[in-house]
């Protein structure tokens, strides 16, 4: 009877999946050794963070009162407005797509060109496009929240400071609230030892991401954001627009951006810098194309897809 009761529990064990065989330990800890479970930022100022919120959604900061970061980075929608380029203060279109604000803190640079070095420097520079927020210059975005209300919040976060209400300051403010978007995924339980928070077939996507050499771009804790790279490394990618090259003016920047990262990639669509990519199938057939030289199998573009479902948050963000 004890025998046909431990065939009887490895069957059931078999049926739902739930065995853990050598093959998936090894995937387990390859992954470890690319990737890192995401973390939230410690020792943040609560009343910077406060400020930065309110911030983030404040309409004044723009030439008609109308636009603000959340109209192009939606926070109730994964950090994007799922537009191949973002509408501004006076119905003109950027040139680029809008990335994600969620886990932003983790690229080593910020926008597609890396022209910000951290989030207090990217946060001025929408407010001041003249396609964006449209603002003339940092006087007049201060003149905009120049509120009694503000002051006070402004003393708060910065209380050390004389005069806390500048334009350094308000940048730090965002840029601080913006570190409070972390978005834990079940791949994040995977690397810390729950293999079973990937289904067989994200798994499996899993060693096709590693395997034909994702990787070599999309590492870390971001799954990206950590370097620039030449789009159409190896077979060039029809774009006009130079990227890096614009801010440096180096030759070997030419169509180098950075790196973007994969967490919610599955619901930050269209893709590219330009969002011309639809179809995050599209998106994965062409980046192995024109990056690593390789033609994808249906299966293979399906399994890879399924693996990046699972960077997807596990649960609303909270701000």
């Amino acid at each position: 009877m004890k025998g046909l009761l431990l065939t009887f529990a490895v069957a059931i064990t078999s049926c739902t999946g739930m065995q853990i065989t050598e093959e998936d330990k090894k995937l387990n800890d390859q992954a470890k050794k690319i990737f890192s479970p995401l973390k939230k930022v410690e020792n943040l100022s609560p009343k910077k963070v406060e400020l930065g919120k309110k911030l983030y959604f404040e309409k004044a900061l723009s030439s008609n009162g109308t636009i603000s970061c959340n109209s192009c980075h939606k926070l109730d929608n994964f950090g994007v407005d799922n537009e191949a380029t973002s509408l501004g203060h006076d119905g003109k279109r950027g040139g680029r797509n809008s990335p994600t604000s969620l886990n932003s803190h983790l690229n080593f640079v910020q926008f597609w060109d890396g022209r910000a070095k951290d989030l207090a420097d990217q946060a001025k520079g929408p407010i001041l496009n003249p396609v964006e927020h449209g603002i003339k210059d940092a006087k007049e975005a201060m003149t905009k929240i120049d509120t009694t209300e503000y002051a006070a919040m402004f003393k708060a976060a910065f209380p050390e400071e004389k005069k806390p209400m500048t334009w350094d300051n308000l940048a730090i403010a965002i840029g601080e609230f913006e570190k409070t978007l972390v978005t834990p995924s079940r791949f994040d339980d995977y690397l810390q030892g729950d293999i079973h928070a990937l289904n067989s077939q994200e798994r499996k996507g899993l060693q096709t991401f590693m395997a034909i050499g994702c990787t070599s771009c999309h590492l870390g804790e971001g799954l990206g954001g950590s370097m620039y790279q030449k789009l159409g490394l190896v077979k060039p990618y029809p774009t006009k627009d130079t990227g890096r090259h614009e801010v440096t003016g180096k030759k070997r920047d030419k169509f180098k951006f950075k790196v973007p990262s994969l967490r919610n990639v599955t619901e930050t669509a269209p893709y590219y810098h330009d969002g011309s990519i639809k179809s995050l199938d599209k998106a994965i057939e062409l980046m192995a194309e024109h990056q690593i030289g390789k033609t994808l199998s249906s299966d293979e573009v399906s399994d890879i897809k399924a693996f990046l479902g699972s960077l997807k948050a596990k649960e609303p963000l909270k701000y």
